[in-house]
């Protein structure tokens, strides 16, 4: 199977959660010095910039393209959650965080929450309807905008809150919106998954009378 355009680039940026990882976990490396470590966190942003911006970049040549394919339609969501989870853990844990910007832990559990809950819903729906079912919702795609501006925002906020001394309020604003849409979220897919589920059960229901 030839793979498009647009799933070449979802893989590579699967590919790339490793190195931004191996960056993250060094930016409070004690063994590297200060200008090293802030070294790491740099390239660690490019890294990720490059991640975000891909992900803009395969949905547009899925849906301009018309390469919008079931592998593709998996892949898609999948990297956007590894990418936001490991992200999330290393800027909650002591050696991925960025000093003085540490994500609250109870941020990290509601993101990393709804991502399991929708495995666990696409698992049941896939085993009761033998279907791969995923229809993303504007919601869902404002909770992973919001996630992916909250991630960024804390690498450079360094260097953004000596010019902008309100930046951590901001930032606040922005980790707490993208968690409270993460609930939402969660909400809508769980009410949708149910009545696709319905609906499902309903159909075979009329074709054995």
């Amino acid at each position: 199977m030839k793979l498009s355009l647009a799933s070449r680039i979802t893989i590579l940026r699967i590919l790339l959660i490793a190195p931004f990882v191996s960056f993250m976990l060094k930016t409070n490396d004690p063994e590297l010095s200060t200008g090293a470590q802030n070294a790491m966190r740099y390239v660690a942003i490019v890294i990720f910039l490059v991640m975000a911006i891909s992900d803009a970049i395969d949905g547009y040549l899925a849906r301009r393209k018309k390469q919008v394919t079931e592998l593709g339609a998996f892949l898609d969501p999948i990297a956007d959650k590894l990418l936001i989870t490991c992200a999330c853990l290393l800027l909650a844990s002591q050696r991925g965080q960025v000093q003085d910007f540490l994500l609250p832990p109870t941020v990290v559990v509601l993101i990393i929450g709804k991502d399991l809950v929708l495995f666990i819903g696409f698992t049941i729906i896939y085993f009761i309807t033998s279907q791969i079912h995923i229809v993303p919702v504007f919601i869902g795609k404002l909770a992973t905008a919001l996630q992916l501006s909250m991630v960024t925002g804390i690498l450079i906020a360094p260097e953004v809150s000596g010019i902008l001394p309100g930046w951590i309020w901001f930032l606040r604003l922005l980790w707490w919106s993208a968690a409270g849409t993460a609930i939402l979220a969660t909400l809508i897919y769980i009410r949708n998954g149910n009545r696709y589920i319905e609906q499902y059960e309903q159909s075979l229901m009329n074709n054995s009378s």
